[in-house]
């Protein structure tokens, strides 16, 4: 047992699968440079010591090329693990993203295999709004892909190592505040989303939510950076004699929608937050699912705590405001209860 960052458990994950599969492989630009950071937060530091050029590719600045070859390559029965250094340049790959990758096992009835992981960080972190956004929603929409989005160490090992062994393509977000990198690419105001690991294998499986928090009046759906402003908000409210139940997704494709009607059907309240914007976010999805199927259990309107339809302010005070905090959270549930 040993406790880890997420960047580490990441490092770990992607080096445990090299070992045991000789077909998984990384891909992206800077991961294996002499003397570079391993990526843009260090996540592949140090792999091409051990595992070559070969299989640590570096590539040109092309998310289009690269991500194009690492379904090449998992069509022709590679697993390759794509590493693209910000989610706001996974846009210059959406047709071989949305065009191919998400519908050639359709396509085929079943008969190709794609697996293959597109690893992306996302989040704001004072680096603008093209460095900074939560880009989920927008996989969310395309059937074909599974989505996962880890909120601490131990989900990351977990999560990834089975996205690796997956057929299918595998979208793997990862918020900046939460990598816990340490020196130069320590990203400012981080939060410890540190986790003891266990020695043993460790396998996570898709569609299974994790009750952060357990509560009895409100439900609160939070995925990444947003666990912990719930968590904050909880412990302040708990106080009030208001107590939450806080639950993290941890894979929104599938979801478990499950554990999320089953913690409803006990508090009556829903209160859904993601960094992502507030029309069309995946909350809004799950608020119109839950509305129609769970009705006669609401006691009030499903809420959502989302951050507004502007792009990401880079003024660092803007940039707070922008982003949903524990105020706002807490400001949702006292409207509701």
């Amino acid at each position: 047992m040993a406790r880890s960052t997420i960047v580490e458990a990441l490092r770990e994950a992607i080096t445990e699968e090299m070992r045991r599969d000789r077909r998984v492989f990384c891909i992206g630009e800077d991961i294996g440079i002499p003397k570079g950071f391993g990526g843009a937060f260090t996540v592949t530091l140090g792999l091409s010591d051990e595992f070559g050029h070969e299989r640590i590719l570096d590539t040109p600045i092309s998310e289009a090329g690269f991500v194009g070859a690492a379904i090449g390559a998992a069509l022709m029965g590679m697993r390759p693990i794509a590493d693209v250094q910000y989610c706001d340049f996974i846009f210059c790959a959406m047709d071989q993203i949305i065009n191919q990758a998400a519908k050639l096992r359709y396509m085929s009835g079943g008969t190709l295999k794609l697996p293959m992981v597109l690893r992306a960080p996302v989040g704001a972190t004072s680096r603008g709004a093209q460095h900074a956004q939560s880009v989920e929603s927008y996989f969310v929409h395309c059937p074909g892909w599974k989505i996962a989005c880890p909120s601490n160490a131990y989900d990351a090992k977990g999560l990834l190592k089975s996205a690796v062994r997956d057929d299918n393509p595998v979208l793997f977000f990862e918020h900046k505040k939460l990598y816990g990198a340490k020196g130069i690419r320590k990203v400012e105001g981080s939060i410890d989303a540190c986790s003891d690991i266990p020695d043993d294998e460790l396998l996570i499986p898709f569609g299974e939510a994790r009750v952060v928090r357990e509560g009895k009046d409100v439900t609160i759906l939070a995925n990444l950076r947003m666990v912990y402003e719930a968590l904050s908000a909880a412990n302040d409210l708990s106080a009030q004699g208001i107590e939450l139940e806080v639950i993290d997704p941890r894979t929104l494709v599938p979801f478990d929608y499950e554990a999320l009607y089953e913690s409803i059907r006990k508090t009556g309240r829903l209160v859904i937050v993601h960094e992502d914007t507030f029309t069309g976010g995946w909350g809004a999805e799950i608020a119109a699912r839950t509305s129609d199927e769970l009705f006669d259990y609401l006691d009030a309107p499903v809420k959502r705590v989302c951050a507004p339809d502007v792009p990401v302010p880079f003024s660092p005070p803007l940039e707070n405001y922008y982003i949903p905090n524990k105020e706002n959270i807490t400001k949702a549930v006292h409207s509701i209860c």
